[in-house]
Order: C-alpha cells, then sequence, then structure tokens
C-alpha cells in the first residue's frame, strides 16, 4: 500500500462479507496485528476464509450466539455486503436488520466501522461531477437499495464511515479478462464516461480512516480520470496486441443489466477524501492501473 499507518493495540476485526475488497483488506490488517473474523454464508466459503487466515462466522441473514459474541469484542468492523443479498435485504441493510440498531451497547468496544456502498446512489448528473454533500438521486433499484442500506448504517449507532465506491477494479477483475473473453467488444456510446478505482486504492483509503476515525463521514472513492468505457477496454486490448470490433451503443447485444450501466452519467469527485484524509490514489488514471497489472502473474 502507498502508506503505512499505526493502528490501536486492541484490535480484532469482524468482516461482514468477505469478498473482493474485504480479502484485499486481509493482508494488511494481519501486518497491523488484527485477529480477523468474517461472515460466511456457506461452508466453501468459510474453507475459502480459513485459508486466509480468517476465523469464519456462519451468517445467513440470522444474528447467531457466536456473531454477537464477535461483535462484542471487536475495535472494527467493515460491512462489504450489498442490499438484497440475504433476504429480506430489499428495505436496508443485512446486517443492520439483523443485529438491530443498538450498537453502544452490542458492540461496546467498536473504534471504527465501515460501510462499502456505490456511486449509484447519485444517479444521473448528465456527466457533471458529484460530491458527498449532494441531494441522492438514484435511478435505478440498486442505487435505492444503496441508499436505503446507508440510511441504516447511520441510524444503527456505530462509529460508521461510508465509502461509495466507483467501479472497482484489480487483479482477476479487469478489463484483461474482459478483452480476453471469447464475445468481447468495445461499446461506443459517443459522451459516456465513468469513474473506477483500483481495489488497492480502496485499502489505503480504509486504512488512512481507521487511522483517522470521524464518525459519519462519507468519501467518494474514484481515481482522478473519467473515461469512456471503450476507451479502458481498448488500450488494455492494446497492451495485449488485440484488435476488439467496435460496436455502436445502439446496435449492442446486452442484456438488461449491462445495459442499465450505459443509463447513469457522472464524474465521481476525490476532492473530499483527498483533503480530509491526504489520501491519493497510486493509480490515479486507469492506463496506470492496467500496465501494472500487465507486469502481474494474475492480471
Amino acid at each position: 500500500m502507498a502508506r503505512q499507518v499505526k493502528l490501536q493495540s486492541d484490535k480484532t476485526f469482524l468482516l461482514f462479507g468477505c469478498g473482493y475488497v474485504a480479502s484485499a483488506l486481509v493482508d494488511e490488517l494481519k501486518q497491523h496485528g488484527f485477529q480477523i473474523f468474517a461472515t460466511a454464508r456457506t461452508a466453501q466459503k468459510a474453507q475459502e476464509c480459513r485459508a486466509l487466515g480468517i476465523s469464519p462466522i456462519a451468517f445467513n441473514g440470522t444474528a447467531t450466539r457466536q456473531l454477537k459474541s464477535v461483535l462484542r469484542g471487536a475495535t472494527h468492523v467493515l460491512s462489504s455486503i450489498p442490499p438484497a443479498s440475504i433476504p429480506p435485504g430489499e428495505n436496508g441493510d443485512p446486517i443492520i436488520e439483523a443485529l438491530g440498531k443498538n450498537w453502544d451497547k452490542i458492540a461496546p468496544n467498536l473504534k471504527w466501522a465501515g460501510y462499502l456502498s456505490a456511486t449509484s446512489v447519485y444517479g444521473n448528473r448528465n456527466g457533471h461531477w458529484v460530491f458527498e454533500d449532494e441531494l441522492l438521486r438514484p435511478t435505478n433499484a440498486r442505487g435505492k437499495q444503496r441508499v436505503l442500506a446507508e440510511l441504516a448504517w447511520y441510524e444503527s449507532g456505530a462509529p460508521v464511515h461510508i465509502f461509495r465506491l466507483a467501479g472497482i477494479y484489480g487483479p482477476e477483475r479487469n478489463a484483461f479478462k474482459r478483452v480476453q473473453s471469447t464475445h468481447a467488444r468495445a461499446i461506443i456510446k459517443p459522451g459516456h464516461v465513468s469513474s473506477r478505482i483500483h481495489v488497492d486504492d480502496i485499502v489505503s483509503a480504509l486504512l488512512l480512516s481507521m487511522d483517522k476515525p470521524n464518525p459519519l463521514r462519507i468519501y467518494n472513492l474514484a481515481d482522478d480520470m473519467p473515461s469512456p468505457p471503450q476507451d479502458v477496454l481498448n488500450y488494455a486490448a492494446k497492451l495485449l496486441d488485440i484488435a476488439l470490433p467496435q460496436i455502436p451503443f445502439e446496435d449492442a447485444d446486452m442484456s438488461p443489466l449491462a445495459r442499465s450501466f450505459y443509463t447513469d452519467l457522472r464524474r465521481t469527485s476525490n476532492a473530499h477524501i483527498k483533503s480530509e484524509l491526504n489520501w491519493s490514489p497510486k493509480y490515479a488514471h486507469y492506463k496506470q492501473g492496467l500496465k501494472a497489472l500487465l507486469k502481474t502473474q494474475d492480471r
């Protein structure tokens, strides 16, 4: 990571969900001496947690005695579980649904909590920059569910920090994978841009926030250069010496979900977290991130 930070001496970290970002955070937490627990919905996921040196806790929407016990001793928690991924979940956040909102009592040792949200809460801004203090106007179900989940965390009583993430990329999840797929093509929608962020830059931001807690703060996380999606794919293709078909958006055969990502047009500002936490992305531009990934064996 770009910065090393000094964390608290009593360190028990509970991960609600151990997906892509949370797994990337684990190595840093180990280096800082944390004992790490994570919720897991399946036996396979529990096994994956153990392989990472994490103690798994079964969770499928109900707060077990083990989960409550670990939470009572936890000093830090991070939730990356999407809304609606665990029933009932459609009207808020599955963790808050299960545990309630008296976090000052159920997690008395908690120093820091993080919730990974998404920039879909902003909706369509016709290409304008979006900032954390703006009125939220989500245009799809995903964004509306994220707004409700953020509100649930705000009302939980936990010392929560909200991180609104742009499109995430990194090892095993990047434009190289798409370019090398069977049906790879660049979809051209003139004027459309989107923001993105490398997973390592998310991790560095989380660590800085943990080192300087400021509960109820909201941070956008994106790189410095919103760019057309086809530019990212075409650059990855160029690095791999692959020629991609260029398909106009109106002619593209896409699923409703894939097409929905072209509905909203916005640029995500990272000025607030830069100013408050002195954060800066290691990969300020997608070209930097892709060049670094090209050198690794796990691109």
